[in-house]
């Protein structure tokens, strides 16, 4: 069995892949909290359990190996996040952490038994898509926030962020998935967006807005804005 070091380092290459298309030792020891000679140390026994691919110009890689084990383990964490949500009512600023110790200890049995009572679910709290008991993902047409054209549409599928005081402050404005967001402005340069959600108008970071990924819908005619919020990074 894998130890859980392994595994979470395993499970940050691959989330590193799918968000930057490639995995450096920088962005892995940074990802993990980790000094950059630990990462390099850990990388070069994955390479020899032929769980990872390095090389300096192309930083950190999967085996066929390597991903089998991150998609178990990262749909271990998304189904313990779902199942703590759902069936015990744990906050979705809480299921990440809590989720983190467990996906590590949970059976095939247990894990067979959660996907069963919940459905067979295909995402998580986050809108995180968990993946198949075979190991499959489905893709996603999503777009980030952040790129969106103002005046356009979309509906919230996924929010990335995972700081508890980060989903906080997004559930206080709305921001979750399945709500409806119209791109009102957005300031030059990386500046702020300015979005609707439902009734409410808000002021966004671009560091928020680009952990947010949407559908977009066609236009719709805005809804009575009540009120202005903003400010970067403030608790809810």
């Amino acid at each position: 069995m894998p130890s859980a070091s392994v595994e979470n380092y395993i499970k940050a290459i691959y989330q590193l892949q799918s968000e930057q298309s490639s995995a450096t030792l920088s962005a892995l020891a940074e990802r993990l909290q980790v000094s950059p000679a630990s990462a390099t140390n850990m990388v070069k026994k994955l390479t020899a359990l032929k769980l990872v691919r390095h090389s300096p110009y192309h930083g950190v890689e999967l085996s066929s190996a390597g991903e089998k084990m991150a998609l178990e383990v990262v749909r271990h964490h998304r189904l313990v996040e779902l199942f703590l949500a759902q069936a015990l009512g744990v906050p979705w600023d809480r299921v990440h952490v809590e989720a983190e110790k467990i996906e590590h200890v949970l059976s095939e049995e247990l894990e067979d038994r959660i996907a069963e009572k919940l459905g067979n679910p295909v995402a998580d709290p986050h809108g995180d898509p968990i993946p198949s008991k075979s190991g499959e993902i489905g893709s996603v047409g999503w777009e980030r926030l952040s790129d969106l054209p103002v005046g356009s549409c979309g509906t919230v599928r996924r929010v990335g962020a995972q700081e508890p005081q980060h989903l906080r402050y997004l559930a206080g404005l709305g921001l979750v998935p399945s709500a409806q967001v119209q791109i009102l402005e957005q300031a030059p340069f990386g500046g702020p967006v300015r979005v609707q959600v439902g009734p409410a108008e808000h002021m966004l970071d671009e560091n928020f807005a680009r952990q947010i990924w949407v559908t977009p819908t066609k236009q719709f005619e805005p809804t009575p804005r009540l009120r202005k919020s903003g400010g970067r990074n403030r608790e809810r």
